[in-house]
C-alpha cells in the first residue's frame, strides 16, 4: 500500500488524516489548491525514526515538488467540530527543499507528541496515541492572505467573516496584527469594511523558514481586498460548503493575481475548549546511549537494540523548556549531548548531563509532571513517548524491577531532603 500519495489520491482519514482528505477533496472537485502530496501517519513515524526505505519512498514521491515548501500535520483525529487542534501541531513553512523533508517530519512528529499537545488531548478526552499524517505542498507567495468563515463563528449568523493581512496568512491566524476584517451576506453584497493595524507581513526568509517585515506605511491601514477579491473569496465559499458542507473555516492567499484554497475544516463550535539514519535494530548512537541507562541495565544486547529503535531524536536549543512542571507528560527523554536543569517549585534541584534520563514518572501514573526541565546548553536526546514507554515496561520484567528500585531511591532522596528542611 503506498503511503504517499498526490494530494487528489488522499482519502482515507485513518491513514492520511481530516486535512490531508479534505485538500485531496479539493483536488478531486477542481478547487484551486497549490500541488503537493500527503503522507500517512505511519509513513511520518519512519520517516521521524530514521527508516531508510521509507525515507526513500519519500524522496521518490516529493522529488516532483519545487521547492520551497509548505509541510503541515495532518493528524487523524485535528480539525473536528469539537475539537481543534490549532496551534497545538506544527506547521513549517519555507522548508528549502524536498533534501530537508525528514529533519521538517521529526519536528512535526515531535509536536503532535509534545507535552502540550498531550495535555490538549486529555482535556478533549482524546488522550489516544497521535496518528500524524503530513501535507507536502510547494509554498506560495502571496500578496494578501488570511482565513474565512462561512457562518459567523461566535453567534451562527449566516453571513461571510473574512479576515485579511498581507503577506502569509499565518500573521493572521497567530494573531500578529490586527487584520482588515469584512462581513457580507451569501449573495456577495459586502456590509462592513473595518481597516486593520497591518504593520508587519510575514514572508519566506532566503535561507529557508520565515521573517517579518515592515509593512510601507501607507498600506498598514489600507484595506487589501477589493470587491473583485472579495467576490473570488465568496465564490470559494460557495464552492468549500458545496463539496464539505455548511459552516466552513477556510484558509486562503492571493498569489500570482490568482486565489488558492490552502486549508478548509468545519469551524469549532463556540463553546468547546480552545485550543539520522537507523535500521530495524537501532543506530548504534541510541545503541550506546541506551547501554549506560541504568533503567535499561542487565538486558541481552538484542533487548537492548529492540528497545533503541523505539527511541527518537529530538534536540532542544539553549535556554528551551523541555518539560514543564504541572502540564501533562507525553514523552520520556535519555540525554545524548549537552546539560539541562531541573526545577521544583522554581528551585534548581539537580543538573542532568549524557546518560541521563527524565519524565518517566508523569508516564507512569499518568499525572502531571513533576518538575521542570531547562535545556542550558543545545541538548540532543531520544525520547520514548507514553504509548511505546508503557507497553514496554509492563512486557519486560527487568526494565520494571530496574524502575522500581530507580523510584524507590528517588523516593528517599525526597524524605531525606524533606527531613533537611528548617521548620
Amino acid at each position: 500500500m503506498t503511503e504517499v500519495v498526490p494530494l487528489a489520491e488522499a482519502h482515507d482519514d485513518a491513514r492520511f488524516g481530516a486535512k490531508a482528505t479534505g485538500l485531496g477533496a479539493a483536488a478531486r472537485s477542481g478547487l484551486p489548491i497549490p500541488p503537493g502530496i500527503a503522507l500517512s501517519g505511519s509513513i511520518v513515524d519512519a520517516v521521524a525514526a530514521g527508516h531508510q526505505p521509507s525515507i526513500a519512498q519519500l524522496m521518490e514521491r516529493a522529488r516532483p515538488l519545487e521547492g520551497p515548501l509548505a509541510v503541515r500535520s495532518s493528524a487523524v483525529d485535528e480539525d473536528g467540530a469539537d475539537a481543534s487542534f490549532a496551534g497545538q501541531h506544527l506547521t513549517l513553512l519555507n522548508v528549502p527543499s524536498v533534501d530537508d523533508l525528514q529533519a521538517a517530519l521529526q519536528e512535526i512528529w515531535w509536536s503532535a507528541n509534545s507535552d502540550s499537545a498531550i495535555t490538549y488531548r486529555q482535556r478533549v478526552g482524546l488522550f489516544t496515541q497521535p496518528s500524524i499524517g503530513v501535507v507536502v505542498q510547494s509554498l506560495l507567495d502571496p500578496d494578501v492572505a488570511g482565513v474565512l468563515f462561512t457562518q459567523n463563528p461566535i453567534n451562527g449568523a449566516d453571513e461571510r467573516l473574512i479576515e485579511a493581512s498581507w503577506g502569509l496568512g499565518e500573521v493572521v491566524v497567530a494573531g500578529r496584527v490586527i487584520p482588515d476584517s469584512f462581513r457580507m451576506d451569501r449573495g456577495g453584497t459586502v456590509h462592513e469594511r473595518t481597516p486593520g493595524v497591518k504593520k508587519i507581513a510575514i514572508r519566506a526568509a532566503p535561507d529557508g523558514g520565515t521573517s517579518e517585515e515592515s509593512v510601507h506605511p501607507h498600506l498598514v491601514g489600507s484595506l487589501c481586498l477589493d470587491d473583485d477579491q472579495l467576490t473570488q473569496l465568496n465564490l470559494l465559499a460557495g464552492q468549500c460548503e458545496q463539496v464539505f458542507g455548511p459552516s466552513r473555516d477556510i484558509e486562503w492567499a492571493f498569489a500570482g493575481g490568482q486565489l488558492y484554497l490552502l486549508q478548509c475544516r468545519a469551524v469549532t463550535r463556540a463553546g468547546s475548549p480552545a485550543p539520522r539514519a537507523t535500521t530495524a535494530s537501532g543506530d548504534h548512537r541510541q545503541v550506546d546511549v541506551i547501554e549506560r541507562v541504568p533503567l535499561f541495565a542487565n538486558m541481552s544486547q538484542r533487548d537492548t537494540q529492540g528497545i533503541a529503535a523505539l527511541f527518537k531524536e529530538r534536540r532542544f536549543a539553549t535556554g528551551e523548556t523541555i518539560t514543564k512542571e504541572g502540564t501533562g507528560g507525553a514523552a520520556f527523554f535519555v540525554i545524548e549531548s549537552g546539560r539541562a536543569t531541573v526545577s521544583v517549585g522554581g528551585r534548581p534541584r539537580a543538573t542532568l548531563s549524557e546518560g541521563d534520563y527524565f519524565g518517566e514518572i508523569a508516564l507512569i501514573d499518568e499525572g502531571a509532571r513533576s518538575a521542570t526541565v531547562t535545556a542550558d546548553s543545545d541538548l540532543v536526546c531520544y525520547g520514548l513517548t507514553y504509548w511505546e514507554f508503557r507497553p514496554l515496561v509492563q512486557q519486560n520484567a527487568t526494565i520494571a524491577w530496574n524502575l522500581l528500585q530507580t523510584l524507590a531511591k528517588r523516593l528517599r532522596v525526597a524524605q531525606d531532603d524533606e527531613r533537611d528542611e528548617p521548620l
